[in-house]
């Protein structure tokens, strides 16, 4: 979707006549190739639920594209906020005083900055009410927006590092539903935090080995702790996978001369040459620098390994509070966005992966055994032998290249000389491989109903004219876009670990012209961050753009978007939250009558901060994240009942 101006239609023609010709070359024929082409230009011709192709009916009008204080939704629709940073997950924890700071409080306190949120039910309990869990990611924690407005932020010290480390992480929410609303339950057995500090295992081809090893770990195989966890996903057998993104940003300090890791630590720090890191690191901020000071594993001079234990997906049983998360190598170390496993047609689970950088890659896991439905959680060792590719565009489809040791280049000439090697360098490993660099890769999601990978690309404003491809084909992309990746199916079952894929560009975001409001029910979109998927197969779009504070805003919000018919790729507003926030982890619970939606960082970074703040807005209370609940106006499904 490309909202274009009078000269867009020029523009797109390049684009229009790539998509033509690839769908020809793939064989998917004009039925695929109308909507392909519906996708890139919106046509406002429709009204609002005008539409009754499947998937092209919703309940609602969009909301208008305008920049709020709070959080809205339509009119037949109402939404509450469920759980803020500082909320007790106790009956008995602390309740949450404005100012009063803490890691003890932290720790038994809703996390600050909220991100992915996976529901999961728990088994039914004849008589008693449906309970379930709430999963919900803490990326980073910053001091400044912990305070109230004209608060003085303390200098760094071990008790501000505690607190902050204690802030970051995971909460598992125990939920109830009364009065058929999802509640918090303070009296779950269930709640609790994970941070900075908490014991995890090691699992995969790089478990044990020398560059995962410490002075506090010398086995290489026990972590204390996560941090930066960006999105996540579920697995078939009910546990949350939880992403690792910018664990670089942690590190300070020089590793000593002669080390493994000198020559290493770009790749260590996620990709960058050791001259940019170094120079990232000597210009990093106090706060930073007080990690290293307070926590010495954060400072690569005294613990030059420490990095290598960051950057990974992590697994956590959010049914068995006395289990540790595990850091699943087999699925990479990069700057993970999301993770979403399924079950492939032969039995077994594949994964898709995204990373979150500019010129990050796209890559694909796929397991070595298969899933035993009957085996539950010890299900989890699929995830540590199998396959990792990289995703290799071009105008007629997508290779997944194997990133296997002895594979791809990936030899002891260029610097691999175990798997172990592969999986802790592994944007370095997929950029020996030939994996295409693209705009930022975020959220990954599969259509239930099709089984098409949609593929987030949020922005990638480094890229000029001379490095536009046909998968990234804009230069200067600050809007972002989706693309469409189709597996290879026979007799309907498709094949998620086929070596070759099809794909089209679904959606090209962007302003619309005069985008002062929706018009005729389609949205303008900006900066493509998350994805769901409704239980009726609609695709949801959480964003995180940069253009909510220009003459002409586009919200941040999530999306609604039907992903065939005449609204195929034509999304309309459903939620606008709060300025300066972003949108992030859209779930629905598996009936689609509730929908939970993160708001990150209210009121992050306005000057002067406004007296009163989001969702609280009272006098001494800053923004506090948190989790909002929509559900529809006398119940029923989310967007509506899907006609046919």
């Amino acid at each position: 979707m490309d909202f274009e101006d009078k000269d867009g239609a020029a523009a797109l023609a390049p684009i229009r006549a790539l998509i033509s010709r690839r769908m020809a070359l793939m064989g998917l024929g004009a039925a695929f190739l109308a909507p392909a082409l519906g996708g890139c230009v919106a046509d406002f011709g429709e009204g609002p639920g005008s539409a009754a192709s499947p998937g092209g009916v919703f309940d609602f009008v969009a909301l208008r594209s305008e920049v709020i204080d709070t959080h809205a939704v339509p009119d037949n629709y109402e939404a509450e906020v469920l759980i803020r940073w500082g909320d007790r997950l106790r009956a008995r924890g602390p309740a949450f005083v404005p100012g009063r700071l803490s890691a003890r409080e932290q720790r038994a306190q809703f996390g600050f900055n909220c991100d992915y949120v996976a529901f999961l039910p728990a088994p039914a309990a004849p008589g008693r009410p449906a309970r379930g869990v709430l999963v919900v990611n803490h990326e980073y924690a910053s001091y400044t927006e912990m305070l109230a407005p004209g608060v003085k932020v303390p200098p760094p010290s071990a008790a501000t590092v505690a607190m902050e480390q204690a802030a970051i992480g995971l909460s598992v929410v125990g939920l109830v539903r009364r009065d058929g609303k999802w509640q918090v339950d303070l009296s779950s057995r269930l709640s609790r935090r994970i941070s900075v500090t908490t014991p995890m295992v090691v699992s995969g081809p790089a478990a044990g080995d020398p560059r995962l090893r410490t002075r506090q770990d010398p086995s290489g195989r026990r972590v204390r702790g996560t941090l930066a966890n960006c999105a996540g996903g579920k697995t078939p057998w009910g546990t949350v996978l939880s992403a690792e993104e910018n664990f670089h940003a942690y590190f300070t300090g020089r590793v000593p001369e002669g080390h493994r890791e000198t020559d290493a630590l770009q790749v260590a720090q996620a990709g960058y040459t050791a001259a940019e890191l170094q120079t990232i690191i000597e210009g990093g901020s106090v706060r930073r620098a007080a990690w290293a000071k307070h926590d010495p594993r954060f400072d690569v001079s005294v613990e030059p390994t420490e990095p290598n234990r960051f950057g990974w997906m992590i697994e956590v049983d959010p049914f068995s509070p006395a289990s540790m998360p595990v850091k699943r190598t087999a699925l990479g170390r990069f700057r993970h966005e999301a993770a979403t496993p399924i079950v492939n047609v032969d039995g077994r689970v594949v994964a898709y992966l995204g990373e979150d950088r500019s010129w990050g890659f796209v890559y694909r896991y796929v397991s070595k055994g298969v899933f035993d439905p009957a085996a539950g959680t010890a299900n989890g060792r699929l995830l540590d032998e199998g396959t990792l590719s990289v995703a290799r565009f071009d105008e007629e489809g997508v290779t997944w290249v194997p990133l296997v040791h002895g594979q791809s280049g990936l030899t002891e000439a260029n610097g691999f000389s175990s798997q172990a090697d592969v999986v802790i360098d592994a944007r370095r490993a997929a950029q020996v491989a030939g994996g295409t660099p693209m705009d930022r890769p975020e959220d990954i999601d599969v259509s239930p109903l099709t089984g098409h990978v949609f593929v987030n690309l949020t922005r990638n404003t480094e890229r000029k004219e001379a490095h536009v491809d046909p998968a990234n084909p804009r230069a200067d992309n600050e809007d972002g876009h989706i693309l469409e990746l189709v597996p290879p199916s026979a007799a309907g079952k498709v094949d998620h670990a086929a070596d070759r894929f099809a794909w089209t560009v679904f959606l090209l975001a962007g302003p619309l012209e005069g985008n002062a409001a929706s018009a005729g029910g389609v949205s303008a979109l900006s900066g493509p961050d998350n994805l769901a998927f409704d239980p009726q197969g609609r695709l949801w779009i959480a964003t995180d753009n940069r253009r909510w504070s220009e003459a002409k805003p586009i919200p941040n919000g999530l999306y609604a978007c039907a992903v065939d018919g005449s609204l195929r790729a034509k999304p309309r507003l459903f939620v606008n939250v709060p300025r300066a926030s972003e949108a992030t982890g859209p779930e629905f619970t598996p009936d689609g009558e509730t929908l939970f939606l993160a708001v990150q960082h209210p009121g992050q970074g306005l000057d002067p901060k406004p007296a009163r703040g989001w969702p609280d807005f009272k006098e001494g209370v800053p923004g506090r994240p948190s989790v909002i609940m929509v559900r529809r106006r006398g119940g029923g499904p989310i967007g509506g009942v899907r006609k046919r």
